[in-house]
């Protein structure tokens, strides 16, 4: 064989090829850090690929086998962003130079990462977890059962820690959408004179359900997944006639439900898809004394396989320890 062959097929081996990568649905700067910071540790560890980063795209020059290996790192680290909402130097350091299955982490020195009761990390990288047993049990029940009911009282955290379960399943793609509902009945309250479309008449009673989206999911990224109808908030007689498939669907404010309506609402669920109905019993709005579709679902459904009753209590609530004395207080005039 002769130098000249010998030398095309080494020159062969090495050919060097091109590939870019596209960041859609995550913010460039997140990712590559204030002036390349971030994308420099991850330079670091690949220099045989030019790795160029402009906009959403970073395109990359080299062997086939490189490309490949830095094609798994990128996805290991978008995942963990995805899962963590934070990506700091040490984490990058950490899933660069290892292999970065969760149980690892904790070996590099990043257990707070695998920590099991953090649902997710929200904005700013708050960690959002089951702050009590309940709540524990909360998450352990909607990962096993596709219908939830969460009973307890105000400040019990099952609102949030719910809507934390469905933003969790929307980023995992286990869902394709998240649908929060709520009765509309106005504890005590006229909607009917406030002014503005009926959307604006019940954005203000939707409020809390907004405030815990915001809690975990960039203000942006938020109207987007609204306007896109990712996210979709409404009140409960919008439900009526729909299939909801794909999705992670709460009920909230429950106990005022009349029985029809939750009967309704409960024959709503389609193929893959969570159910988890929240409701404080003590808090019942409904006009006219009519009985709640709350209390009726526990009792019919409680034998159902598939189907857990979980009650929160006052040693649950995670607002200001004063609320926990005033729920106290007011239990004693109930008796």
């Amino acid at each position: 064989m002769n130098v000249s062959f010998l030398a095309y097929l080494q020159k062969k081996k090495k050919k060097l090829i091109e590939k870019v990568i596209i960041i859609d649905s995550h913010n460039p700067v997140e990712i590559y850090g204030i002036n390349d910071e971030k994308l420099n540790i991850v330079r670091k560890y690949f220099p045989q690929l030019k790795i160029i980063a402009r906009g959403n795209e970073i395109k990359l020059i080299g062997q086939k086998e490189e490309i490949f290996r830095f094609e798994k790192k990128w996805k290991q680290l978008l995942r963990h962003y995805d899962d963590f909402g934070v990506l700091t130097i040490s984490v990058i350091e950490g899933l660069m130079s290892n292999s970065t299955e969760k149980k690892e982490l904790e070996s590099i020195g990043l257990s707070e990462f695998v920590q099991p009761n953090i649902i997710l990390y929200g904005t700013n990288g708050t960690v959002i977890k089951a702050k009590t047993a309940n709540q524990q049990k909360l998450v352990s029940a909607v990962e096993k059962y596709d219908i939830v009911f969460a009973i307890g009282p105000a400040g019990s955290g099952k609102t949030y820690t719910a809507v934390a379960l469905a933003v969790r399943s929307l980023k995992n793609k286990q869902v394709k959408r998240i649908i929060l509902t709520r009765p509309a009945v106005e504890a005590g309250e006229n909607l009917g004179f406030l002014p503005g479309d009926l959307k604006e008449k019940l954005d203000p009673y939707m409020q809390p359900i907004y405030d815990a989206l915001a809690d975990m999911i960039p203000a942006d990224k938020l109207q987007l997944y609204i306007e896109n109808r990712t996210i979709q908030i409404a009140p409960l007689a919008f439900m009526r006639g729909r299939t909801l498939d794909n999705a992670f669907v709460i009920l909230d404010e429950a106990q005022n439900t009349t029985q029809s309506q939750m009967k309704m609402f409960l024959t709503r669920m389609g193929n893959n898809a969570k159910f988890v109905i929240t409701g404080d019993v003590t808090q019942i709005d409904l006009p006219n004394k009519q009985p709640s579709g709350l209390l009726q679902s526990i009792q019919l459904l409680k034998d159902i396989e598939g189907i857990k009753i979980l009650y929160l209590d006052e040693s649950d609530i995670v607002r200001h320890p004063l609320v926990r004395q005033i729920i106290q207080r007011y239990k004693t005039i109930e008796k």
